[in-house]
């Protein structure tokens, strides 16, 4: 799913836009024991009560595509046949009324789980009539393209709260409050079937992490029957070996640069079309931003033997897990140096008297500590 995808969805989860026509929950000890199932008719509920699991399920559409939200395939010869595949279009398709179905998928999501916390295992069932889009992109609310039923499901920790003190309107004073079991953000979730090119996709689902370097192998198995893909801190840190390993001494300041403007302009056009997937690094690119260092042939072609060796066979990287495009740092082990990505170029490293150094062109406007100071001539 790419970005205009997954936020046509997500705006649905407003009181006012929403369809939902189901939410079940399953309350689940620090044990994996069930406390509590409950279904809930979204129309009946309070507003406000209404509004807190809107805003949950809301979470599980939020984040980078590549990053927080994943894409989960499933196999060609998995649709319709896998027992997850037919579990999840069951539920789908039953708009979650089926009260067995719904315990064979909680139970299956609580041998997946991988977590010491008691946590709450939220499903929502929406029917979404598509407007039509006319050829101009414009929306016409008064003719619908397709129905596209999907499922939302949420798992949110359930921890509890600190004792603390507490407004009381009746005496306009505070008083002692006990804990109590809040719920929390969601740690991850997913949507079934996805939302591709304003229509169902059977044969993928998006997948949400909170935490970037966690891949939920246990729940994504459980649930989808598949493999996860690799966590994006860890391609992250998988990339940048590869560059240090093969490159050695050829690893300099100016070679980092050099990839990393040549990813950041990629994303920044791709961010302008927001029917475009997410960037993917590729080796040939890769290649190209070395080349252009000056980096010897065949440190180039060690680089791309081990990124195909570590990423071939159809693994992509995604691009903004390999950059930070808010940011370009220089660290050494006393001083962090952040730097705005379009102005790198203020950064160079030297050797000056057989000692290195990092210098920073600073024409006007340094301070330290907050204070304005000068840089006088020596």
């Amino acid at each position: 799913m790419n970005s205009r995808d997954v936020s046509e969805i997500r705006r649905r989860l407003t009181p006012d836009n929403n369809n939902l026509t189901s939410i079940r929950g399953c309350y689940v000890s620090s044990k994996k024991e069930i406390v509590s199932l409950f279904r809930l008719p979204p129309v009946s509920l309070p507003p406000e009560e209404c509004e807190k699991y809107l805003s949950l399920f809301k979470k599980v559409l939020s984040g980078v595509p590549d990053k927080n939200l994943v894409n989960i395939a499933f196999a060609n010869e998995a649709v319709g046949v896998s027992d997850e595949h037919k579990l999840l279009t069951a539920l789908k398709d039953s708009a979650l009324e089926d009260d067995d179905l719904a315990q064979v998928f909680f139970q299956r999501v609580i041998d997946g789980l991988q977590t010491e916390d008691a946590c709450l295992i939220l499903l929502a069932h929406d029917a979404y009539d598509i407007p039509f889009r006319n050829k101009n992109g414009e929306r016409e609310d008064e003719i619908s393209s397709e129905m596209f039923r999907y499922i939302l499901c949420a798992v949110c920790p359930v921890k509890l709260s600190k004792a603390a003190l507490a407004y009381s309107a009746g005496d306009n004073l505070f008083h002692p409050e006990e804990p109590n079991w809040i719920v929390g953000a969601p740690e991850w979730g997913f949507m079934f079937p996805a939302f591709e090119e304003r229509a169902a996709n059977i044969y993928s689902a998006l997948c949400y992490t909170k935490d970037i370097a966690e891949s939920h192998e246990g729940f994504v198995s459980a649930v989808f029957g598949s493999t996860p893909p690799m966590p994006a801190a860890e391609q992250k840190e998988a990339f940048k070996e590869i560059l240090q390993d093969t490159l050695a001494e050829e690893c300099s300041l100016e070679v980092v640069q050099s990839v990393h403007d040549h990813l950041c302009e990629q994303i920044a056009e791709q961010k302008h079309d927001k029917e475009a997937p997410p960037v993917k690094v590729s080796a040939p690119a890769i290649r190209q931003a070395l080349e252009v260092c000056g980096v010897p042939e065949e440190k180039v072609a060690a680089f791309e033997q081990r990124y195909q060796e570590q990423f071939g066979g159809g693994m992509d990287v995604s691009a903004v897990n390999v950059v930070d495009t808010r940011q370009f740092e220089v660290r050494t082990p006393n001083v962090v140096i952040k730097v705005d990505p379009e102005h790198s170029d203020l950064v160079e490293t030297r050797v000056i008297n057989g000692s290195k150094y990092i210098l920073i062109r600073a024409d006007e406007g340094v301070e330290v500590n907050g204070v304005n100071v000068s840089i006088m001539p020596m």
